[in-house]
């Protein structure tokens, strides 16, 4: 059976909006849920009210479905039958739907909302008698509340921040309402004080407003090198700039440009990777000599890790090598890993010898024994000759009723005064050698402290000395003394690595020391060591999804050598 349904319904001025569309249907569904056929949006209508359909013959049938009956000719009921050729009228709250036989064959059923044509027509007999007829009309009315706030919340604020320009001792009143939100927790002391940062009225703020708190903020690379780089670029970007320029926005650079604020008291949200790829991705198209290598994404474009290695050990000069080029490092330290992790070597059996005194393992030495971690836990203290050495490679040279005299670590100058004045002559009970060996024959030498202590001296620097066994000795002005000894606490200092988040790894996870013979390796990691874990901030695969500013800052830090470079001598 063909069903045809045609909606009425009105605009606001009366006009008539009248819908036809055909079903093709045994039978129509009636109710206030969407899902109905004829849906009636009534709260007087049940979510499934009733179903019209045709039962042959030209005969309608209409029954009631939900807990509410209908009304058929002005009558309730809940079930109801009739001719389509005479047609009848059913109201469901406040909607008539008129059943009828169309010209086609098909049944006509029209819907309209009558309660809103007779509210519209009580209405305006009411209108006379209401308030709103005393009333402005509602377009005077809005244009009066526009001027209104216009006066209070534009006009007033400039005012007074005219009056604040020539007198400074007089607040900007009114002007909170343009706050666009809360400052962030780093700012929240400037709440209220608009004007230390919003410098001039309806201007961006600028660099000077920023840098007179951040004096010492500085960009990551020469001004000139910057400005070089974001020369040119996309035309749309450049047409971007040239009409933010033409409404006072501060040129590319600026402060405000990664720094936002009024995002609610919160840390400031870092800048989204892509705001460094910008430049960095293609970085050899915007700086064509330069060194760096191109860098968008963790996972898929970066370069090679670049420490700083030190070179020379007597003037402790570093160079930023590739760990590509396998670089080879001159601490100016001989030192082992391998001899002193291996758990089988002889150093294993001397820590577990008097392990609880030191805190060693009864299986051996293991890294924390000589690398403590910092308060912090960024980073590992210097190495302590006292703290972490001194527990094997002992340095008292004479016992002295109960005191044992030790050299002092690091000043070789007093190493040489304490051997040459030490007595280290034994008891002969005055007998001397005989025949040739005695003295004032032809073989006979002094063995007096003065030859033993210059003897002391001259072995403690050979490479089986107490000094040489892990320096390299040299000569200076005809004096002895050692390698100086630069032990690096931060290899890229353009880059940042935090050990505490990594505590569940074993050390020897990114870093060989078991393999490693020599005090020349490096023994950091590759980037495709930390790739197994760190990607690209949009990597969803990653176990650590990493932009730019995980390891990256815009303003680093200035005198980053004197402060990373722990020298020992």
């Amino acid at each position: 059976m063909s069903f045809r349904l045609r909606t009425i319904e009105y605009t606001a001025d009366g006009r008539q909006i009248v819908r036809d569309r055909m079903v093709d249907k045994p039978a129509l569904t009636v109710g206030r849920s969407a899902e109905n056929d004829i849906h009636l949006p009534d709260l007087a209508v049940d979510p499934a009210h009733a179903v019209i359909e045709a039962l042959g013959d030209g005969r309608v049938g209409v029954r009631a479905v939900g807990t509410l009956g209908f009304a058929r000719d002005g009558a309730t009921t809940r079930e109801t039958q009739f001719s389509a050729a005479r047609g009848t009228e059913l109201r469901f709250g406040t909607y008539a739907l008129t059943v009828s036989q169309d010209d086609d064959g098909a049944l006509l059923v029209t819907v309209a909302q009558v309660a809103a044509l007779d509210q519209g027509a009580a209405d305006d007999a009411k209108r006379g008698f209401s308030l709103a007829a005393a009333m402005p009309g509602k377009r005077r009315l809005s244009w009066v509340l526009a001027g209104l706030i216009l006066l209070v919340f534009l006009a007033f604020p400039i005012a007074s921040s005219l009056w604040h320009q020539a007198d400074p001792q007089r607040p900007v009143s009114g002007d909170s309402s343009w706050s666009a939100g809360k400052l962030s927790l780093a700012h929240h002391a400037l709440e209220g004080k608009c004007e230390a940062c919003h410098v001039k009225p309806f201007e961006s703020v600028r660099d000077t407003a920023c840098t007179t708190c951040h004096e010492k903020v500085h960009d990551h690379a020469d001004p000139l090198r910057l400005a070089t780089a974001r020369e040119g670029g996309p035309l749309g970007t450049r047409l971007l700039w040239a009409v933010g320029k033409a409404f006072g926005r501060p040129g590319p650079g600026a402060c405000v440009d990664c720094h936002v604020e009024h995002e609610g008291p919160q840390r400031m949200a870092l800048p989204a990777q892509q705001f460094c790829a910008d430049c960095h991705g293609v970085l050899h198209d915007r700086l064509g000599d330069t060194k760096l290598g191109d860098a968008s994404d963790f996972g898929r474009q970066h370069p090679q890790f670049t420490p700083a290695i030190v070179v020379d050990p007597a003037s402790r000069r570093r160079v930023a090598t590739s760990l590509d080029a396998a670089p080879r490092e001159h601490s100016g330290l001989s030192f082992p890993h391998k001899l002193h992790l291996d758990p089988r070597g002889g150093v294993a059996r001397m820590a577990a010898s008097f392990g609880g005194e030191r805190g060693y393992g009864s299986a051996g030495m293991e890294c924390k024994d000589c690398h403590h971690p910092t308060e912090d836990g960024v980073r590992f203290q210097p190495i302590s000759m006292d703290r972490d050495c001194e527990g094997c490679h002992s340095l008292a040279y004479d016992k002295v009723g109960g005191t044992v005299r030790r050299l002092k670590h690091g000043d070789v100058d007093q190493m040489v005064a304490d051997l040459s004045v030490a007595d280290f002559r034994t008891a002969s009970g005055g007998r001397q050698r005989p025949g040739n060996y005695a003295q004032g024959r032809p073989y006979f030498s002094n063995f007096g402290p003065t030859s033993v202590n210059a003897l002391l001296i001259q072995r403690a620097l050979t490479p089986q000395g107490v000094c040489g066994e892990c320096h390299t000795p040299v000569t200076r002005g005809g004096r002895p003394g050692v390698m100086p000894v630069t032990l690096v606490s931060r290899y890229m200092p353009q880059g940042w690595f935090d050990h505490k988040p990594h505590a569940q790894e074993k050390c020897t996870s990114c870093h060989q020391a078991g393999k490693s013979s020599s005090s020349s390796d490096v023994l950091l990691p590759g980037i495709a060591q930390c790739q197994t874990c760190h990607l690209g901030e949009s990597a969803h695969s990653a176990p650590v999804p990493s932009g730019c500013t995980m390891c990256h800052t815009y303003h680093p830090e200035q005198a980053v050598t004197r402060r990373d470079l722990r020298k020992t001598t």
